[in-house]
């Protein structure tokens, strides 16, 4: 079977053995699979050091093949939504555990369950926020990941904000209708001093990416007194004590899809955690997730703008180098007859 992988740098499609279903497991035959570009190029340049191909991607919605013993709440030919590495990936069948995969709804498009990676890790930050109902929500970085978290946090009822210097990011934002979108730092201060009646956001979600540092001090600034900044994306966790000891602020890092994640009995094992000890499993969260897009809560389609083959997964990743303003969801297909898709 083909799988998308990268080896010193460069990606490509290679075959693979398929893999056999084991007990707790089941057989996914992808239909489409959602690219993670602020995660996955990190893989690629690693693999520039290391002798071994890495294989990409984490996040996808096909149909059930096969199921293993143990596997009580997916059946063979359900659609699912799949999230999760080393389990999930680019590739033409993945064999996935039973928690980590969630049915989809008749009438929910496979291609917007194809993000419920991005979706599930959204929500999870949220949670970590634990933002109450009519406060301030601003989200640094309007890539695919900001504006699933914008739309979530509007559906939640929060006041959202949504901060990027790409003007086409702002535009996706308002075209949405899931917040107040700025393009320039001075137009965000007022805009939280507005949405917040002036004491500032209650949480600002950091999903932007970079290494230049100084991110975390200036959403300190946007912040109310004992404020929260929560840190999504790849950002260097530097800032200045003062800064945070002003408004006896807390930074906080949100670690993937929620409960359960990394943890190989949850994941590998099938085990779930009882849901009076932790309400809000890694599970759980991507049920919510496609539980948003069955009610129309969460709307992936317009940000779609490409999909590319499997077999050519490297011209995918060259259009996100090439032209990063002009690329938000980015999907890799998988040839099956149409009516086994059901969109």
């Amino acid at each position: 079977m083909k799988v998308v992988t990268s080896s010193k740098g460069n990606v490509q499609t290679q075959n693979m053995p398929e893999p056999s279903c084991s007990d707790n497991y089941v057989i996914v035959e992808n239909i489409y699979s959602a690219i993670s570009p602020g995660t996955e190029m990190l893989i690629i340049n690693r693999s520039k050091e290391v002798e071994q191909a890495l294989v990409l991607g984490y996040s996808s919605a096909g149909i059930v093949r096969e199921a293993g013993a143990g596997v009580d709440k997916l059946r063979v030919g359900q659609r699912v939504a799949c999230y999760g590495a080393p389990f999930v990936r680019h590739a033409e069948k993945i064999a996935v555990p039973k928690n980590l995969a969630v049915p989809l709804p008749d009438h929910v498009d496979i291609r917007e369950a194809a993000f419920v990676a991005h979706g599930t890790i959204a929500i999870h930050a949220l949670r970590q926020s634990d933002l109450r109902f009519g406060e301030t929500a601003v989200v640094v970085g309007l890539g695919i990941l900001g504006q699933l978290l914008c739309q979530i946090a509007s559906a939640a009822g929060f006041r959202v904000i949504g901060f990027d210097l790409l003007p086409e990011r702002c535009d996706q934002l308002r075209a949405s209708g899931a917040g107040w979108a700025c393009a320039d730092a001075e137009e965000l201060a007022e805009a939280i001093k507005e949405r917040s009646e002036g004491a500032g956001a209650d949480a600002v979600f950091v999903c932007a990416g970079g290494k230049a540092g100084g991110l975390i001090d200036q959403a300190l600034t946007w912040l109310r007194d004992r404020g929260k900044v929560v840190i999504v994306g790849d950002v260097k966790a530097e800032f200045d004590r003062n800064r945070l000891f002003s408004k006896e602020a807390q930074v906080l890092i949100s670690r993937a899809g929620g409960p359960g994640r990394y943890d190989p009995v949850y994941e590998g094992g099938g085990v779930d955690y009882p849901i009076g000890y932790v309400r809000w499993t890694e599970g759980r969260n991507m049920s919510e997730y496609v539980r948003l897009l069955a009610d129309g809560k969460v709307r992936i389609g317009s940000m779609i703008t490409s999909s590319f083959p499997i077999e050519d997964a490297a011209s995918a990743y060259e259009k996100f180098m090439s032209d990063p303003r002009g690329q938000l969801g980015v999907l890799l297909s998988y040839e099956r007859i149409p009516a086994e898709v059901g969109v």
